[in-house]
């Protein structure tokens, strides 16, 4: 996953492929069946996932080859699919009673999964299968649970920092960022380097929805009330955040317009050298380690009135017609769990693992770049969640849409937030 403005594209696409399942069925099965036949004395579990696609799979396939040979007659039918097609797959899979034995979710989907009885509540069998859930990250683990139940288990977790150029930052004659940086800081250096040339740029902070609700809690606002009855979208606090979000563009221009990238994404342009700082996931740090030709470090992301960043989370659940639910049960936990395996993911730099393990943390910390890997570790402490409802998607594009005629400069925030917060209680039942 790309970036930021990426992980949100594609969320849409999930919750939008969940409402489009039953048109698709035939498709899906043509394109996505999986061969669950086992080895003769085996136990067969099928899998589908999509975080360990792509350049990850090898990972995953390294992390299941240990499990089996743990459990040798234990068979994993491995499913991958890119994100974009993943959740049309899962949806159809379940609407015809051919989910897989186990598959993954991201927090942000869990929510809806739960909600519709296509996951299987895991209390008990964790308690038969003598899973030790106190060795998750608990903030990772709760993600995954609803109404006082476990539905799955995190295999993945990873937040969001502040990446910045070395060499811009020397040539404008300015300190490095600290992790008690605000707003304010990050706007005057962006400012002085931008003023290091026509094609050189100080700052990038997309005007998303996965941006908006996180800035907004760093200068004290949010979307929601805390008990999720009452929009909170139209107030001063998120006037200024928006304005100050658009005015990196509009008005400092210390961020590009899409005119001035021409096509080029976020990354490609930190890579390039022409950008100052990039707030983006810890996902990037191997693709900036390979990539960058030019020293980079990170520290924790800017504030406001309060520190805030996001939370990302990917888990495993089991089918509720599962008809070997405790076998499954435990290959979750080896795989999300296991030193071994989580050893695996910190060495190829996939995220971070879900586990409080203090040996496997001090590994991550002393893999460079970056060298201030503890700025990780320091944004668990200001963790925020989107608000996550039923009708998620319709809440993702109202937004966007309202952000995207504040960023073009033909509404202003505070026309933007009416609107959004007009359009929202029209569209949206929050008692769902």
């Amino acid at each position: 996953m790309k970036s930021v403005k990426t992980r949100a594209i594609i969320l849409r696409r999930g919750f939008l492929a969940a409402l489009l399942f039953i048109l698709a069925i035939p498709f899906c099965f043509a394109k996505g069946k999986t061969d669950a036949a086992a080895s003769p004395g085996k136990t067969v579990i099928s899998f589908d996932q999509f975080s360990g696609s792509g350049d990850n799979e090898v990972y995953l396939k390294q992390m299941i080859d240990l499990y089996t040979r743990a459990n040798p007659n234990v068979e994993i039918k491995l499913q991958s699919y890119g994100y974009d097609d993943y959740f049309m797959q899962l949806t159809a899979k379940i609407a015809a009673g051919q989910a897989a034995d186990v598959f993954e979710l991201n927090y942000e989907n869990f929510v809806a999964y739960a909600g519709r009885g296509s996951l299987l509540p895991l209390d008990n069998i964790i308690t038969q299968a003598g899973i030790n859930t106190a060795v998750y990250n608990q903030k990772a683990l709760e993600a995954f649970s609803a109404n006082g139940r476990q539905f799955g288990v995190p295999n993945s977790f990873s937040n969001v920092v502040l990446f910045y150029n070395k060499e811009l930052f020397d040539r404008a004659g300015i300190a490095y960022p600290t992790d008690n940086w605000t707003w304010a800081d990050a706007q005057a250096a962006a400012k002085k380097i931008r003023a290091l040339g026509p094609n050189i740029f100080g700052y990038f902070h997309p005007l998303s929805f996965t941006e908006f609700y996180k800035t907004a809690v760093q200068n004290g606002g949010s979307l929601l009330s805390q008990d999720g009855k009452q929009w909170t979208i139209n107030t001063p606090s998120n006037i200024e955040t928006v304005t100050y979000l658009v005015g990196l563009q509009r008005d400092s221009n210390v961020m590009p317009t899409p005119e001035q990238l021409a096509g080029m994404g976020d990354w490609d342009l930190f890579k390039s050298g022409r950008l100052g700082m990039l707030v983006n996931g810890i996902w990037a740090f191997p693709d900036f380690t390979r990539d960058c030709d030019f020293a980079w470090d990170i520290v924790v992301e800017p504030g406001n009135k309060q520190k805030a960043t996001h939370f990302f989370s990917n888990g495993y659940a089991i089918n509720p017609n599962s008809t070997i639910p405790v076998e499954a049960a435990k290959f979750i936990a080896f795989i999300s769990s296991d030193r071994q395996a989580a050893q695996i993911r910190v060495d190829s730099g996939w995220e971070l693992p879900p586990v409080i393990d203090n040996a496997i943390i001090a590994s991550y910390k002393t893999k460079t770049p970056p060298s201030n890997r503890e700025a990780v570790f320091k944004s668990l402490d200001y963790l925020v969640t989107p608000p996550v409802i039923t009708q998620f998607t319709q809440l993702q594009d109202i937004v966007a849409k309202h952000l995207n005629e504040a960023a073009a400069g033909r509404v202003t925030p505070a026309e933007a937030l009416a609107n959004m917060e007009a359009e929202c209680k029209r569209v949206i039942d929050l008692s769902k």
